[in-house]
This record gives structure tokens, C-alpha cells and sequence, in this order.
């Protein structure tokens, strides 16, 4: 039997809750076109947009694996033409977590661009937390990208529905 799983027989159940949950979610560059002051919603999806539809969901996690509620998701990714709105919010929101840790942003796909990977940008910050700035990646778009940055992705009818769970 490997050693690590011959701790974990032994160890009680509460000290189970509090084995790390993983890495932390890596930082990443903010980019130039951060803009404070998004609107909480949780759908940026236009509606003349030719882009395809995109359901990011997820859970915020503790490093302990403990569901964190109200942390403050703030989202901002390039229109179909690589485009980001500097004078408005378009493509811009934000959504905080439920009390189970979880949440879901609606939006456009968005593209690569002047030899980007697609990519949205994100801002985390749990209640009493510091913020962390990252961004996800797609897979097959994420050349030279932190591999744990890249999210799970599914097709669902007309829908791509993708998965990432951030760790702060």
C-alpha cells in the first residue's frame, strides 16, 4: 500500500477536513484592460454576438476544500474581435459565490486575438482576502499557458459548458 494512502486510513475524519485541497489557484497577468466598476451580473451574453455560447461554472474553495461563499468574482474578456470595452461594461461583470461556494457566468465565447489564446480574465477576492488575478484558459488554445489555469470544457447541444474551480 502507498505510504500516503496508509496515513490517510489512520488519520481521524476531522483531521480529513483539514488536508490541503490542492494547489492554490496560479496568479496571472491583469492585462491592460482591467476596469473597476463592473455590474454583478451573471450574464454577458449579447445577443447579436455570432459568438458561440459559453456557461462557465464552478466551486471557490479554501486551501482546507471548504466551500467559500461571497467571494467576489469580477470577469472581463475581448469581444469576437478581440475588442475590449473601454468606455462601457460589455463583456464585463461580476458574480460572487452562493453559500455552497458555487457559481455561473453566462457569456459569448471569446476568441483568440493578435496571437492570444482565448482567455477571460478574472479577479477573486474571498471576504477578508487578498484578490487574486488571473486568467482561464481553453484547451487547444493554451500554448505556453499554466496548465492548471486551463478550464474542463463540454459540449451540450448548441451550448459549451465549462468547469473551473478556484482554490484561494
Amino acid at each position: 500500500m502507498r505510504k500516503g494512502l496508509a496515513l490517510l486510513l489512520w488519520l481521524p475524519l476531522a483531521a480529513l477536513a483539514q488536508l490541503p485541497c490542492g494547489a492554490a489557484t496560479p496568479s496571472d497577468t491583469e492585462g491592460p484592460f482591467y476596469k473597476a466598476g463592473a455590474p454583478q451580473r451573471a450574464s454577458l451574453v449579447e445577443a447579436e454576438s455570432k459568438a458561440e455560447k459559453l456557461v462557465l461554472t464552478g466551486v471557490a474553495y479554501s486551501a482546507h476544500c471548504k466551500p467559500l461563499a461571497g467571494v467576489v468574482l469580477d470577469f472581463w474578456h475581448a469581444d469576437e474581435r478581440g475588442g475590449y470595452d473601454n468606455a462601457g461594461f460589455r463583456y464585463r461583470g461580476v458574480v460572487i459565490t452562493d453559500a455552497q461556494g458555487r457559481y455561473q457566468l453566462e457569456t459569448n465565447l471569446p476568441p483568440p486575438y493578435f496571437g492570444r489564446p482565448r482567455h477571460i480574465h478574472v479577479k477573486a477576492k474571498r471576504p477578508g482576502g487578498s484578490v487574486l488575478t488571473t486568467q482561464l484558459y481553453f484547451p487547444g488554445d493554451s500554448h505556453r499557458q499554466n496548465p492548471a489555469l486551463v478550464v474542463k470544457v463540454e459540449r451540450d447541444g448548441a451550448t459549451l459548458r465549462a468547469s473551473y474551480d478556484f482554490v484561494l
